[in-house]
């Protein structure tokens, strides 16, 4: 297919595709489905290899939080039946963060619900970043708080973080519709304050929400212009008692097309499969990993993902291996741009051929790295739905309610985490 080739050479080369190269992407059929996974793999291995790196969860502070954004079990006015609890204690995170560690991930990503962080949340997180450090030599953190105030971001950077998660979520012609409490340009301004102060940028999406094709292709591009060095594509979990309840709209091949068009778009950008594989992409999720370069290990932040050492064994049976903490994760001239902007988290690159400038282009305390229903990041939360018939028969994209599960375990419980 002409089309696939052109993406394919413009991946290489790291030169942005069209508008309309991005919107026939998702405009393909399921007949070829599997050239647009094998023509987008291509560039993810030239710039990756065949690594994934693992990243862990963990919610300082759930629930309760002042923002209505749609999508989010956490949200004003929730009726999800997610765990609800004010800031874990350092020691407390710090030994949910080592969990997830010890299950091979390489950054632990802190999230908290809320608008934004007060000074006295940000003393909070420096000091649990801090004990996270001291306990786990060579983790990366990255924080995810919400709406930043002026020096926030410096300050988390001299606590020791490396990366700061704020995702744009959806086009910013369509915003106004999932959220109403703060607006897309408060999110674009903070991710450039953590982009000033030194920290990688991370900031994604969510897909799923009743959006279009051209919404995606709006929403990829302006994270393109945006430049983070890491993008978290989710997929809605509709869940019971938030506004989006009945937006069940993906398909595992609708997934597939979506992350592959990021993978053109953000050719040498580490793309994160966040929230919502498990229900979405189901036994799919192999498939995946031929397309993005990172997932969440286990649980997300206020609903289950799938076993820990289920992750890790779909890794290696795909073909694919755990990247290390020795390992950078960003191609060279990515990592060195990074290192010269004042963060030391990153050193040489092993990608082969990779140098030159790469895609630079020059509310809520939620990412959303869960895609969600859920705050911040993967969040999620729900009653007790009624069981859906899951066998044969059931229709594609039909609701899968059955695989959604609010989390129980880990951070703000006293059992063990899933990791």
């Amino acid at each position: 297919m002409d089309l696939l080739n052109t993406l394919v050479d413009k991946g290489l080369r790291r030169e942005l595709p069209t508008r309309e190269e991005a919107l026939a992407v998702l405009a393909t059929s399921d007949d070829d489905l599997l050239d647009v996974v094998a023509a987008a793999g291509k560039v993810r291995r030239q710039w990756f290899g065949r690594r994934v790196k693992l990243n862990y969860l963990v919610n300082l502070k759930s629930g309760l939080c002042p923002e209505d954004c749609s999508y989010c079990s956490q949200r004003l006015g929730s009726k999800a039946g997610i765990l609800k609890y004010t800031w874990l204690k350092p020691d407390e995170a710090s030994k949910a963060a080592a969990a997830g560690v010890a299950g091979g991930a390489k950054r632990v990503c802190l999230v908290a619900s809320g608008r934004g962080p007060t000074d006295r949340d940000v003393d909070r997180v420096t000091k649990t970043i801090e004990a996270i450090k001291e306990q786990n030599e060579g983790v990366e953190v990255c924080a995810c708080l919400g709406l930043l105030s002026d020096g926030q971001a410096d300050r988390l950077r001299s606590a020791g973080a490396d990366a700061y998660n704020h995702n744009l979520n959806t086009s910013e012609e369509t915003y106004g519709a999932i959220t109403t409490t703060h607006t897309y340009a408060d999110r674009v301004e903070t991710v450039q304050q953590a982009q000033a102060a030194g920290l990688s940028a991370c900031s994604g999406l969510i897909a799923g929400m009743g959006e279009s094709d051209k919404d995606l292709v709006d929403v990829v591009f302006a994270l393109r212009d945006l430049d983070p060095d890491s993008v978290p594509v989710n997929f809605l979990i509709p869940f019971e008692g938030t506004p989006l309840a009945k937006e069940w709209n993906l398909t595992p091949q609708r997934c597939l097309r979506i992350l592959a068009m990021v993978r053109f778009v953000c050719p040498d950008v580490e793309v994160r499969l966040a929230g919502g594989r498990e229900v979405h992409l189901r036994s799919m999720q192999p498939l995946a990993l031929h397309l993005v370069n990172s997932i969440f290990l286990g649980d997300y932040l206020t609903s289950e993902g799938q076993a820990g050492q289920a992750d890790l064994d779909m890794i290696a049976d795909a073909g694919f291996e755990v990247e290390g903490q020795g390992t950078t994760t960003l191609p060279r001239h990515r990592a060195d741009a990074l290192s010269g902007g004042g963060c030391g988290s990153q050193g040489a690159s092993e990608a082969a051929g990779a140098t030159g400038c790469g895609s630079h282009g020059g509310g809520g305390g939620c990412g959303s790295h869960e895609a969600s229903g859920g705050g911040c990041g993967p969040c999620g939360g729900h009653g007790e739905p009624a069981p859906v018939d899951a066998g044969e028969g059931v229709p594609a994209g039909a609701a899968r309610t059955d695989l959604v599960a609010v989390r129980r375990r880990g951070a703000g419980t006293d059992l063990a985490p899933n990791a």
